[in-house]
């Protein structure tokens, strides 16, 4: 079991940038699949980006490839998702995610243990 933290989320102006970082419990972080994927208010959880175990593969949502960079390192126990040229359409609820398994993501069912949530929110 893998029990996930979220900090970095705040308020943007349009165009501009934030870090979201996701600190893992557990000795097998490696063996995961790491993922975000975000709530806006009134509407259902969406994807947003995966990198499987190993870091060297990653997934996009098309609403955010390009702009949003997701990586990992290991030996800390952490997922980033660097979020660059954001939009007010990006506000939403950001939560980390990860998959026993370590097939990649795509989807947001995708996913065995969830993290509490950080609020992402971008002022036009």
């Amino acid at each position: 079991q893998v029990q996930l933290v979220e900090s970095g989320g705040g308020l943007v102006q349009d165009g501009g940038s934030l870090r979201l970082s996701c600190a893992a419990s557990g000795r097998t972080f490696s063996s995961y699949a790491m993922g975000w994927s975000r709530q806006a208010p009134g509407k259902e959880r969406e994807f947003v980006a995966a990198v499987n175990g190993g870091g060297y593969s990653t997934y996009y949502a098309d609403s955010v490839r390009g702009r949003f960079t997701i990586s990992r390192d290991n030996t800390k126990n952490t997922v980033w998702l660097q979020m660059n040229s954001l939009k007010p359409e990006d506000t939403a609820v950001y939560y980390c995610a990860a998959r026993s398994s370590g097939v990649l993501p795509r989807t947001s069912t995708s996913y065995d243990y969830w993290g509490q949530g950080t609020q992402v929110t971008v002022s036009s």
